[in-house]
């Protein structure tokens, strides 16, 4: 009997040891957890220890909504946005407004984002207009202006500039950059512009990111328990691929049952109950 018990016991001991998979209670954590930078799982299933926060402000970059307690990643990824913002403003763009990166433990968000989990995506809002002095305000409010038509086959011509692409173009041909997911109208647009360029492959249509790109990492070296996704297909994805994004079965998606409850890898439970 003695040794049912304890085999229940252990048993039970990996399910306390589980790290939730709750938007809310991740959202709940403030602060990261002390020590070396791990980052575990993929962005949209994972969590990262020893996180580090991107300043509120630096040299041609902004972080906007910062109430949110979203401007955390890997020091790799705070590193690349501040380098990638230094190279924007010696281009003579106005400072870079950072959106939303992950949270100071990752995990899974309660609103915004299915991924975002792992300190490796951050959010740049495509707008280029400059912020004026004392305009803080508006940035935690109102958002960025949406690029699109509202059909959503191209870019609205009256706000999207050449300029918008070369922006696009300066972050996806960083070394060390998986993707960068823009909505469709954007990314066909691109594809007039500048078809047959090698960067193209990284830029990737998604539902949404019509008013900002979603920047995504690679895992960075050393970070053995960091999961990658597959890499983008071969070409410049001006293809058959992009015009399906104009489809009926596009723009509306069957309805399916809710997938079950992903569960947490197993190395984000100490992450989650660290004090």
């Amino acid at each position: 009997m003695r040794g049912l018990l304890l085999a229940a016991l252990l048993l039970a001991l990996p399910a306390r040891a589980q790290a939730p998979y709750s938007g809310a209670e991740w959202g709940r954590l403030a602060t990261p957890t002390p020590g070396a930078t791990r980052i575990i799982g993929g962005t949209g299933l994972g969590c990262i220890a020893g996180a580090a926060q991107l300043p509120a402000e630096g040299a041609g970059f902004e972080a906007v909504r910062r109430y949110r307690n979203r401007h955390w990643g890997s020091p790799h990824l705070v590193a690349f946005l501040t380098d990638l913002a230094g190279q924007a403003r010696a281009g003579g763009f106005p400072p870079l407004l950072i959106g939303d990166m992950s949270q100071p433990r990752g995990g899974p968000m309660s609103s915004g984002h299915a991924s975002h989990q792992n300190g490796l995506d951050a959010d740049i809002w495509l707008d280029l207009r400059g912020l004026p002095a004392g305009s803080r305000a508006w940035a935690e409010g109102e958002g960025p202006p949406v690029l699109v038509l509202p059909d959503e086959t191209e870019v609205d011509p009256s706000r999207f500039t050449p300029n918008h692409a070369r922006l696009i173009r300066l972050a996806a041909s960083q070394p060390g950059v998986d993707r960068i997911l823009v909505n469709h109208g954007i990314k066909r647009s691109l594809c007039r512009m500048h078809r047959g360029e090698a960067w193209l492959r990284r830029v990737r249509p998604w539902r949404g990111h019509d008013s900002h790109m979603h920047l995504r990492l690679r895992c960075p070296a050393g970070q053995t328990d960091c999961q990658d996704i597959a890499p983008p297909p071969p070409g410049d994805g001006c293809d058959a691929s992009l015009d399906w994004w104009l489809s009926e079965e596009a723009r509306n998606p069957p309805r399916r049952p809710p997938p079950p409850t992903p569960i947490m890898p197993a190395s984000c439970g100490p992450v989650f109950s660290a004090r």
